[in-house]
This record gives structure tokens, sequence and C-alpha cells, in this order.
């Protein structure tokens, strides 16, 4: 009898428990942009693992509601936080070099690259405000030579709405106008 009792009680209890699980988060990925295409680019392109701080390393997405607190939104990144802005902007860079390849430091891929382009992200989020601001920086130089261009990049993208959709899309255009810049240096001669 005991036993019966046990399976009519576990047979109840499912739905309940099932009930109480939390819905699975919904995920987003930067996506390159389209860019001016640059023609004569440098051939094979080394893009070094962008560097981004601590905060930003997390599968939880972020917004600042004031200069120094963020607040972690419901939704999540699809993949490492750091390995997607060295995927997508590796992607929007190959779409801006025309005739280039752009090989990531940490893909599988390897040749001798004729440029080395590092990088580093200071700050990447949506607001305070209705605006994405991205601070990297960055710098160009051939395999064991001195470095070419070095720069600080400030991009302010404004946000066309306050749903999860316009952060990401705001925050995948920064990514595209800081390509546009260091596009633009790696074909400066």
């Amino acid at each position: 009898m005991n036993r019966r009792m046990l399976m009519a009680g576990l047979a109840l209890s499912g739905p309940i428990l099932a009930g109480c699980a939390s819905p699975e988060p919904e995920l987003y990925r930067l996506v390159a942009v389209p860019g001016a295409s640059h023609p004569w680019g440098p051939g094979l392109v080394e893009l070094r693992r962008v560097g981004v701080p601590a905060y930003l390393d997390r599968s939880q997405i972020i917004r600042a509601v004031a200069e120094s607190r963020l607040e972690a939104l419901g939704a999540r990144w699809a993949e490492p936080f750091g390995d997607m802005v060295t995927r997508v902007l590796a992607e929007d860079l190959m779409q801006r070099l025309a005739g280039s390849t752009v090989l990531t430091e940490t893909g599988s891929l390897r040749g001798e690259a004729g440029l080395i382009v590092e990088a580093q992200v200071q700050r990447f989020e949506a607001g305070p405000g209705p605006v994405v601001v991205l601070v990297a920086q960055f710098t160009l130089r051939p395999p064991g030579g001195a470095t070419r261009a070095a720069r600080v990049q400030r991009v302010e993208v404004p946000l066309a709405g306050e749903g999860m959709p316009d952060i990401v899309a705001a925050m995948s255009a920064a990514l595209g106008q800081l390509a546009d810049t260091v596009a633009g240096l790696a074909v400066m001669r």
C-alpha cells in the first residue's frame, strides 16, 4: 500500500514540479553589419583575441543604469562575450577589406599574416540613457614590426527602442563602426 501511495504522489507532483521550472532565457548574438569596402586590403590579417573586461565577459547581457551602476538583464549571450566580439569583428573586417582574409588567433586556420590587429575593449554596453557606448583601444602592426597605428575609439550608437533586439542591434552597429576605423587604417600605406 505504501508503494502505491508513493507512486500516486509522484504522479501528481510531476505536473506541479514541471510548472516550477524557470523558462529558458532568451539568447542573443552580435552580428556583422555592412560597411564601406576598401580595395587593396593587406592580404592576410590576423585578429588577436579581443580583450574584454571581466564585468563584460559573462553570459548575462548587462546595461548601465548609472555611470557606475550596472544591472544584469534577463537575456543571455549565445556564446562567451569575448569570443563573440572577436568573431564578429573579424567578419566585419573581412567585409570591409576587399580581397583580404581575416583569421583569428583563436581560430583553427593559420597563415602568414601581413598585418596583426590587436584590440582591447574598455566599455561596451547600453546606457546610461538611450545609447550604446563602445570604448576600445586597438593597434595595427606587421608581424615582428613596430606599431603602425594605435588609437582609442569611442563609439556611441542611439537605441532605436528599449527592447533587447534594439540593444543588440546597436551593439552590432557600434562594433561595425570600430571595424570601419580599423579597416580604414589598415589600407593606409
